[in-house]
């Protein structure tokens, strides 16, 4: 009879999720965590980070240390406590906080919409390059997080349909998303990829090249959040009208003692040559191996970029001086592949079938 009830409650929420439940759209990103809800768009936007003991590996504060809470400890914990960003490279690398992480935040989308009475169904966006195994790891993860259907799409095309280009037509679309963790290079056309390229290259890269030169130039120690704050602030992928500097502080790894010292634009688009050098060559060789008819409407379509790290000064400059190709950073770049999670899930019964899922 409990088996029967089941069956029912499910048949009856597949075809009223939008009443019962919450159909949810996941960017599961290594820095951050976009999540959009069915006919509410994006609802939560927080740090992909999660604040455990280290002597019990439990997320503090019952499962809430998550977000932006945890966030706010990058860097600065006791040796008691960690600050974790349980994804790594796009993929997860702590599969314990992982789980409260999504559970965490899909509840609280939940709470936020006021919905919920049965176990939302969820489509996320997953890196293309990622394998099989990856793959059903982020769907277990999802299930045992809350999800009653989890559904994988890949990140190129959430972006381009999140970005709003016309990725069913005949017509080549090129799409550039540089995440935290990863960076996706797709060309595609009739609801598909054509010709991609998947880099364990981002924003992460860039914050690590800039740690990497104040370290050896300066014997300075900085962390990751002050290293980010360096590149939005005086970053840039190739030379500015006006260069910039900025004061950053840190620990000399020669005394022990804080200290401070000025950095110029300059050197920090020097630091940042090589993970630009391996985006523009996952670029070229995306553009390789595309077909000649779609590499020819690439003439007119140009390139769209988006992701965290297209808003690096001159990024869209860079890569079109690589390709001699028009190249546009979207509308809302760093809500592009939630966007795209959110029209997908708006279509899921119809989409659903072309969709890595694990059947039921």
């Amino acid at each position: 009879m409990v088996k029967k009830i089941k069956r029912l409650i499910g048949m009856v929420s597949g075809c009223f999720g939008g009443f019962l439940g919450t159909d949810i759209g996941v960017d599961l990103g290594t820095c951050t965590t976009v999540i959009s809800v069915r006919n509410k768009g994006i609802v939560l936007n927080e740090p992909s980070v999660v604040a455990v003991c280290k002597k019990t590996n439990v997320v503090l504060d019952n499962g809430q240390a998550v977000g932006m809470i945890a966030h706010e400890m990058l860097g600065k914990t006791p040796a008691s406590i960690s600050a974790i960003r349980p994804m790594e490279n796009g993929v997860i690398s702590n599969f314990q906080a992982t789980e409260v992480m999504l559970s965490y935040f899909i509840k609280k989308a939940q709470s936020m919409t006021k919905s919920g009475l049965t176990k939302p169904r969820v489509v996320i966006a997953v890196p293309s390059g990622i394998t099989q195994v990856e793959r059903r790891a982020v769907i277990e993860s999802a299930e045992r997080a809350g999800a009653r259907k989890v559904y994988l799409v890949d990140e190129p095309m959430a972006a381009g349909i999140g970005s709003g280009l016309p990725i069913g037509d005949p017509t080549a679309s090129m799409i550039i998303d540089i995440g935290g963790g990863t960076t996706e290079v797709a060309i595609m056309s009739l609801s598909d990829i054509a010709s991609c390229e998947s880099v364990r290259v981002g924003g992460d890269s860039m914050d690590k090249a800039i740690i990497s030169h104040i370290k050896r130039t300066y014997n300075l120690l900085v962390g990751e959040i002050r290293a980010e704050k360096v590149k939005i602030e005086i970053g840039s992928a190739s030379p500015l009208e006006q260069e910039l500097t900025m004061d950053v502080a840190g620990r000399d790894t020669v005394t022990g003692m804080p200290r401070k010292v000025v950095l110029t634009s300059e050197e920090i688009r020097e630091a940042l040559k090589e993970p630009i050098s391996e985006i523009l060559e996952s670029v070229i060789r995306t553009l390789e191996k595309a077909k000649p008819e779609l590499a020819a409407d690439l003439i007119d379509n140009g390139i769209h970029i988006c992701g965290g790290g297209s808003l690096l000064r001159h990024m869209d400059t860079i890569i079109e001086n690589a390709t001699g190709l028009k190249t546009i950073r979207v509308d809302d770049p760093m809500q592009s592949v939630a966007k795209g999670t959110g029209i997908y899930i708006s279509n899921i019964d119809v989409w659903k079938d072309s969709m890595d899922s694990v059947d039921d």
